[in-house]
């Protein structure tokens, strides 16, 4: 677990809000103002990225606020449905935008519904966010997803820094804040939790692959969700945590077509015989004609 969380500790680290800063860290080294090597980050990015912290529990007592002002715990969304938790801050000017409007695109593709089949939670990383802010978003996204009932099932939270912390910590979301520019250095990822609230996969940039997220979204809830069609395609397709996508595992691609080849020649051996046989007393009618 600890080497998977290592490769993708820095994944998507250029996906940033504070550009101004490693704008300036570069235009100082191209005027030769510093020479720092390789291996250094820009200003801003040194605790920036996404931990995989894969099958942890997110804190169920954690309070939050939601879109109402409402005092709500974490775990008042679990033990039903798998969730999608984004973290994002509502007055972001950058990526938190891009990243909810790529969400919102794909659900919008997906045949399962938000509030029905799974919920959604939209998390506010920033102390200053307000439940006015949230319910501004709220009602933003939901005009474009336009599915009755989502409103029950996604909730646009704010809360204080200590529970910002325990839940940023928990789901290995690493972030910077820049004081000069009031903006926060950031990667940008969604991720599918169980029912339970445990970390199940995570997809990272500001687009997400529809076929993906309703794959982990069956996974998540150990296949309580989807059809037989989605069995099948869990079965041949692999989940890599390294890339936050889904890829076909050949062998057993091979092995479900090899078992299908086997079947269809079976019935079609079936037919033919039958097709074959004559019905039953006309071979022993046959051998006595000519008595």
């Amino acid at each position: 677990m600890q080497s998977s969380s290592n490769k993708s500790k820095w994944m998507l680290t250029g996906l940033v809000a504070l550009a101004l800063s490693a704008s300036a860290f570069g235009q100082a080294m191209t005027q030769g103002i510093m020479s720092p090597p390789a291996s250094m980050r820009p200003p801003g990015l040194k605790n920036v990225g996404i931990l995989q912290n894969l099958n942890t529990q997110i804190p169920a007592d954690l309070t939050f606020l939601d879109e109402n002002g409402k005092t709500v715990k974490l775990g008042d969304y679990f033990g039903r449905k798998p969730i999608i938790l984004s973290l994002v801050y509502y007055q972001c000017t950058m990526l938190c935008g891009e990243v909810l409007a790529g969400l919102d695109s794909a659900l919008g593709v997906l045949k399962f519904d938000v509030g029905k089949e799974f919920d959604v939670l939209t998390v506010s990383f920033d102390p200053k966010d307000t439940p006015e802010i949230a319910a501004i978003k709220k009602a933003e996204y939901l005009k474009r997803y336009k599915r009755a009932g989502a409103e029950q099932g996604w909730h646009f939270l704010t809360g204080k820094q200590p529970e910002i912390d325990a839940l940023t910590k928990a789901a290995g979301f690493q972030y910077q804040y820049d004081p000069k520019s009031e903006q926060f250095a950031h990667a940008t990822a969604i991720m599918i939790l169980t029912p339970e609230g445990k970390i199940a996969q995570y997809y990272y940039g500001v687009e997400f692959a529809p076929k993906d997220l309703r794959l982990g979204l069956i996974q998540a809830s150990s296949n309580k969700i989807g059809n037989v069609v989605d069995e099948v395609l869990l079965y041949c397709y692999h989940y890599d945590p390294n890339t936050g996508k889904y890829g076909a595992m050949v062998f057993r691609i091979l092995r479900l077509s090899g078992a299908a080849t086997i079947l269809i020649m079976g019935v079609f051996l079936g037919i033919l015989i039958r097709r074959g046989s004559p019905p039953d007393g006309k071979e022993h009618n046959r051998s006595h004609s000519y008595v």
